[in-house]
């Protein structure tokens, strides 16, 4: 396909920036002024754009980065707001869809590289860390923090246990801290730190290497990984997505979710 053909298809999104560059796809999430925070809008069009890159026979390596100062904040306030007026099949349909999410970055066919450029926190963090390369430069943040507005680390779990261990997940799920690049890199969240001044070079240089394999072998070797917990993964995040969804019934997640919205302290009920 040549250039001109790709710079035809290439889609438009609001919340996303799509470019392509001979065999690479960069998505750049795109709402810097809300710190590339996650909304349903967003979502839908990861899927979409995620679903371009996989069908273009062209393409070989999927970049994910951010706009601006953050990678990706998490979940936006109008977002959270609307949560707390949902149904509970509205609720359950949001999660499958969060669900679908990280589980397409996860398995995707062709190998996918997150340049962390500044802070991925809760679902960011999710994105950024089940890509198969994570480059972050130092002063990138990191944290599920979940558990601090009275929601829980549901989907993330299944996932995360896998790429760090059940002890470093209990941990880093049950105090829902922020932590920097460094111990990002410590827990194996992180492939590697680098300068911000080089992050896109040095990412591209991750680039050149994939791209001199066997795209054959490299998708091949990705789905072999993937099939190796196949059924325990589909099973885990059915089970995930349930959770996710029932939790925000609870008290403990309106008042986490009120508390935030109004910047205060939560109180806790524990029901």
């Amino acid at each position: 396909m040549t250039d001109k053909a790709h710079k035809a298809r290439q889609p438009s999104y609001a919340t996303l920036k799509y470019e392509v560059d001979g065999a690479v796809a960069t998505i750049t999430f795109n709402r810097p002024e809300k710190r590339n925070a996650i909304s349903s809008e967003m979502v839908k069009e990861l899927l979409a754009g995620l679903g371009e890159v996989e069908a273009d026979p062209a393409l070989r390596v999927l970049i994910l980065t951010g706009a601006g100062k953050a990678f990706c904040s998490g979940m936006d306030l109008e977002t959270l707001q609307a949560i707390s007026t949902q149904s509970a099949a509205e609720n359950l349909g949001d999660s499958r869809e969060m669900a679908r999410l990280f589980h397409r970055i996860y398995s995707f066919p062709k190998p996918v590289i997150a340049a962390v450029n500044g802070a991925a926190i809760a679902g960011g963090c999710g994105i950024a860390t089940f890509s198969d390369i994570t480059l972050a430069v130092p002063d990138a943040k990191f944290g599920y923090t979940e558990v601090r507005v009275g929601f829980i680390p549901a989907l993330v779990s299944v996932l995360l246990r896998r790429q760090i261990g059940e002890k470093h997940a209990r941990e880093i799920l049950l105090r829902g801290c922020i932590f920097d690049a460094a111990e990002a890199y410590r827990l194996g969240l992180v492939t590697e730190i680098v300068p911000a001044t080089d992050l896109m070079a040095r990412t591209y240089k991750f680039v050149d290497v994939l791209l001199a394999n066997s795209p054959t072998s490299l998708r091949r070797t990705k789905r072999l990984l993937l099939r190796y917990d196949e059924d325990e993964i589909a099973q885990e995040i059915e089970l995930a997505t349930q959770e996710n969804a029932a939790i925000r019934g609870t008290e403990d997640f309106r008042e986490g979710l009120a508390s935030f919205l109004e910047k205060r302290s939560p109180k806790w009920t524990g029901s």
